[in-house]
């Protein structure tokens, strides 16, 4: 090599290293090659235990058909493999490792120990490999199969060793892929377990009960059957019905020839068939699986082989979509009523009887003209004091009927008593029912008594709002030295002065006048802005009262929840929420934060645990302030909630009374004020 030579290849360990980059991310990545391996060795039993989120440990069994001892050297070989031995190989795969990488992409950033047997009888090897180097190999006794321990990932490359997340957050990934693996094998049995604690032990089972197994009996009763069989594809599964559409904890997998993808393009398909069916911003579950011919499809060209590309992708988009709807209608359809007779007793038709049933009989006067007012007795027009039958009308006074000139006319009003429902009667005092012709005179006037006294309000020029005296408001102007609230005395001095500061428009905003203009709040953000700082007070305090439940929620969890649930649930207690393990992924709650009634405990606590999930939160204060604002979201009051004017007072008090409360925890825009200028334009 001379002296302008500047390309060397790269030894094999770091070569390996910079494959692990791409095939090993993390802990679940280890976990899910090698149980793939497992399933390729044709295993029935595969069980993996995990310590510490696999950073410490992850060690995978099974009893597939082992590897002989210059097998169990060669697989730790980069592109060592016994599937492939020609490229059109690629396009002919039926099982889930093809490339060769995995192990050796494994024994390059960690202490790897294999004991494994082919011939069954209790004789295998045992290899030890660290950092690409192997350290040991002999015979031992071990059972047919193999056995593979993986320690201290990353041991060798500190900084991937820092970028991996909390333990929970690992386990949660860790989970997520187990489950993938154990839904497209459901005639496998898996156990997970961590810490020495079982998570998941599922027995092979059929399909739809391994998705039990999973995610609970509860997803049993949301899924339609889906069955499809072309020349080109065959597809079958499970897909949601529409009215277990949600916003959060869907469960989505696409799985091709036995391997889990990611395919946004045949989500689209599926999610067009529930057009119309169900809310904007809601999704279903689905468990779909395709059946292709392996040369219609390429795997290799992500990575992790989870990205798959289809030859054919718009006529099985096509096919798909077809399927999606065909179910839907075939399950949604109208039930014919069918009813089951079989063992039932035989019940004769009615027949005619020599026993005749006659109707009773009926009297009345075919004289009685209703509108004939000479005909009515006066007693239907006597006081209730008089304990007589007839229409009655107790104002409290001794009353005095006469006859009015119009017929027709008629107008009771069952709360003429209540001073807060008073009709505008005009000032004259006299009111004139009609009841068949005869007239009562009321003397209105000391009903009217006082009502001048408490109408008089002050002019609108002394109405101040509380927050004007010491604001001028801009639009998106930053809110500073706003009193929080007017003090309680003299809010109590002025009840009907703060009822006309504020108005409210089709149950959505607030409109109230200051010196710059007009403002317009947004009462449901308004309200989010309020309680967001009130449950953050809460949390940092840790002292929100909580309410016990008579009886208590159950709420289902699954394994690959569990970790976030769990890393939530100091801050989830300091809001006021008591859960119990139930054991099984399930958790009763027992109590609630004081102040939520009428809400889904049980939606509340799965919306935070999957908002966790989908922010990926690392820090404690992320995970707080999304706490905090998921459920100020679902406390707060819902667009077309129409407001007293005490409840609009205090609203906007206690808006003005926080830090920012122009906008939302999340940034969305809460109130903006129409400048005086601007109205006076559009009245030119």
């Amino acid at each position: 090599m001379t002296s302008g030579d500047v390309i060397r290849l790269l030894p094999d360990s770091v070569a390996n290293q910079i494959a692990a980059g791409e095939v090993i991310q993390r802990p679940a990545s280890v976990i899910k090659e090698l149980v793939e391996n497992a399933v390729d060795a044709g295993a029935k039993n595969i069980e993996v235990l995990v310590t510490d989120a696999g950073k410490t440990c992850i060690r995978v069994i099974d009893d597939g058909k082992g590897m002989s001892e210059t097998d169990a050297r060669m697989a730790f070989e980069r592109h060592a493999t016994s599937k492939i031995r020609e490229a059109a190989d690629l396009f002919a795969l039926h099982t889930m490792g093809f490339r060769g990488e995995a192990l050796a992409s494994i024994a390059a950033v960690a202490q790897v120990e294999l004991k494994t047997c082919c011939n069954g009888d209790g004789l295998g090897t045992c290899i030890q490999i660290s950092g690409s180097q192997v350290e040991k190999q002999e015979a031992v006794a071990c059972q047919q199969g193999s056995d593979f321990s993986v320690k201290n990932l990353f041991f060798n490359v500190p900084a991937r060793r820092k970028f991996l997340k909390s333990n929970q957050t690992e386990l949660s990934n860790i989970v997520a892929e187990f489950e993938r693996i154990a839904l497209v094998n459901p005639d496998i049995s898996f156990v997970l377990s961590h810490n020495g604690t079982e998570m998941l032990n599922l027995p092979a089972i059929p399909l739809r009960q391994r998705i039990m197994g999973v995610f609970g009996k509860k997803l049993n009763q949301e899924l339609l059957s889906l069955d499809i069989n072309t020349t080109m594809v065959k597809i079958h599964g499970y897909i949601g019905r529409p009215e277990s559409a949600r916003k959060k904890g869907f469960r989505q997998f696409f799985f091709v020839n036995g391997r889990y993808m990611r395919h946004p393009y045949f989500h689209k398909a599926v999610a067009s068939a529930y057009e119309n069916l169900i809310p904007v911003g809601e999704q279903v579950s689905y468990f779909i699986y395709f059946e292709v011919s392996p040369s219609d499809i390429d795997v290799n060209i992500h990575p992790t082989k989870t990205e798959i590309k289809f030859e054919n992708e718009q006529a099985v988009w096509q096919i798909l979509s077809a399927a999606v709807k065909e179910t839907l209608g075939r399950f949604n359809a109208v039930p014919s009523i069918d009813f089951d007779t079989e063992g039932m007793p035989d019940i004769p038709a009615f027949e005619n009887s020599p026993y005749t049933v006659a109707p009773p009989p009926t009297s009345f006067d075919p004289s009685y003209n209703p509108f004939n007012t000479s005909a009515v007795p006066p007693s239907a027009y006597s006081s209730a004091s008089g304990g007589q039958t007839g229409t009655t009308l107790d104002f409290g006074q001794e009353q005095e009927w006469t006859p009015s000139s119009n017929e027709n006319e008629v107008s009771v009003r069952s709360s003429m008593n209540r001073r807060d429902s008073l009709p505008d009667f005009g000032r004259s005092g006299n009111y004139t029912p009609s009841f068949g012709g005869h007239k009562n005179r009321v003397e209105w006037e000391p009903l009217f008594e006082g009502l001048e006294r408490n109408m008089t309000v002050q002019p609108e020029e002394e109405i101040k709002p509380a927050y004007e005296e010491s604001a001028v408001w801009e639009e998106g102007a930053q809110v500073e030295n706003t009193p929080s609230a007017v003090a309680g005395e003299e809010k109590e001095k002025l009840p009907l002065e703060n009822s006309m500061r504020h108005y409210q428009y089709k149950g959505s905003f607030i409109l109230t006048s200051v010196k710059s203009g007009l403002m317009i709040i947004n009462q449901q953000r308004a309200h989010v802005r309020i309680l967001f700082d009130r449950y953050m007070a809460q949390i940092e305090n840790r002292r929100n009262a909580s309410q016990r439940m008579l009886f208590p929620d159950m709420v289902h969890f699954s394994p690959s929840e569990i970790p976030v649930l769990e890393e939530c649930m100091d801050d989830l207690n300091a809001l006021g929420f008591e859960l119990s393990s139930l054991g099984g992924g399930t958790y009763a709650i027992n109590g609630i934060p004081a102040g939520i009634e009428g809400l889904n405990p049980e939606k509340l606590v799965t919306d935070m645990v999957h908002t966790a999930i989908e922010k990926g939160c690392k820090v404690k204060e992320e995970v707080q302030n999304m706490l905090a604002l998921s459920l100020a979201k679902a406390a707060a009051i819902v667009p077309g909630q129409i407001l007293t004017d005490e409840e609009m007072n205090r609203l906007v008090d206690d808006l003005f009374a926080v830090s920012t409360p122009n906008y939302t925890p999340d940034g969305k825009t809460v109130l903006a004020v129409l400048k005086e200028e601007d109205l006076e334009k559009m009245f030119k």
